[in-house]
């Protein structure tokens, strides 16, 4: 299993802690860092500053969103900073929720997720491989643009800038059950929201037929603290969050995928509960059994239990989200013995 340090994205103003944060994550020999974005902060321009400032460690978004930029130009952003890293470059990728891609970057949220997706990840492969001018009659994403109000002028182009890798990684943020089917089959790796060792067969379908390289790189927070239940407070406040109020009332994906581990009547009383502005009762009606069985929280010898567990299923990443280096520095303890 190889380690990886989950920054996420910005909140009210930039952390003061996430370079130092990365530094310490490559001299621990870390294996990756990830960046986020919701509707602040972006993915790709933190992770360029790290880059500038470390020199081995992997450099992935988890995740860019689809709607904040056609896929040609993500697959710019991406082939650019590969440049600039020495092909350091993995690309996560989510298509994110109807909350999200219409009322902040103002996009229909396509009727087909899984189409959309598959020609997202098609368009940005295309501008990697450069074998030849990028186009694609698609239904989402139809490159060059020909709807009504089109000029009729477009052509399809080649990228000018010849990209590093051709096979850079793609790693697609999925939760439904056929979406994650798809992105064994069209993309290098996925990014699961939530995983528990103990529920792996809510996820075993959808996995059958992954390739044998397939990357599952797993988000989780992680904290060494002597008191569990006190360390599970943020966990607790992220699920409140997502299951709350990333998502509507009749379309909430984070939700629907808790009810899918287990948890439907809990996560329906969190959503109702957040939706009402009761957000405190939300966070508290989290249960702190879901919120431990998705974390790394503790001390350092339950941290190395459950990290056993964990270790003994499919995913081959661990990307954790850590808030202080004691954390990073027993994690990667435990992975090197």
């Amino acid at each position: 299993m190889r380690l990886g340090l989950a920054l996420g994205y910005w909140w009210r103003v930039p952390s003061s802690d996430h370079l130092t944060l990365a530094r310490e994550a490559e001299r621990l020999g870390y294996d990756s860092v990830w960046t986020a974005e919701a509707w602040g902060s972006d993915a790709f321009t933190p992770l360029t500053w790290i880059a500038a400032h470390t020199s081995r460690i992997r450099l992935g978004t988890g995740i860019a969103q689809m709607a904040a930029r056609s896929p040609t130009a993500t697959a710019m952003h991406a082939l650019t900073l590969d440049h600039l890293s020495g092909g350091r470059v993995v690309l996560g990728l989510g298509l994110s929720g109807p909350q999200v891609v219409e009322g902040w970057y103002g996009r229909p949220f396509p009727r087909s997720p899984l189409t959309a997706t598959r020609e997202y990840v098609d368009l940005v492969r295309q501008v990697l491989r450069r074998e030849g001018p990028v186009a694609l009659d698609g239904r989402f994403h139809p490159l060059p643009y020909a709807g009504p109000d089109a000029t009729g002028l477009g052509r399809p182009l080649k990228p000018i800038t010849h990209p590093l890798r051709a096979g850079l990684p793609v790693l697609l943020g999925a939760e439904g059950p056929k979406n994650i089917a798809q992105t064994t089959r069209i993309a290098d790796g996925w990014l699961p929201l939530y995983w528990s060792p103990f529920r792996t067969d809510v996820y075993e379908a959808s996995l059958a037929d992954a390739p044998k390289d397939f990357m599952i790189a797993l988000m989780a927070r992680a904290r060494l603290c002597d008191d569990p239940a006190e360390g599970l407070l943020p966990v607790k406040a992220m699920l409140g969050f997502y299951i709350g109020g990333m998502g509507a009332a009749s379309r909430n994906f984070h939700a629907d995928l808790m009810a899918r581990m287990g948890y439907e009547e809990e996560a329906r009383r969190i959503q109702d509960l957040f939706l009402a502005g009761r957000r405190e009762e939300a966070v508290a009606a989290v249960p702190d059994a879901f919120a431990d069985e998705i974390s790394l929280v503790g001390p350092r010898e339950r941290i190395a239990e459950r990290l056993e567990m964990w270790r003994s299923g499919p995913v081959n990443d661990l990307l954790v989200t850590a808030p202080d280096p004691a954390t990073l520095r027993v994690l990667a303890d435990l992975i090197q013995r």
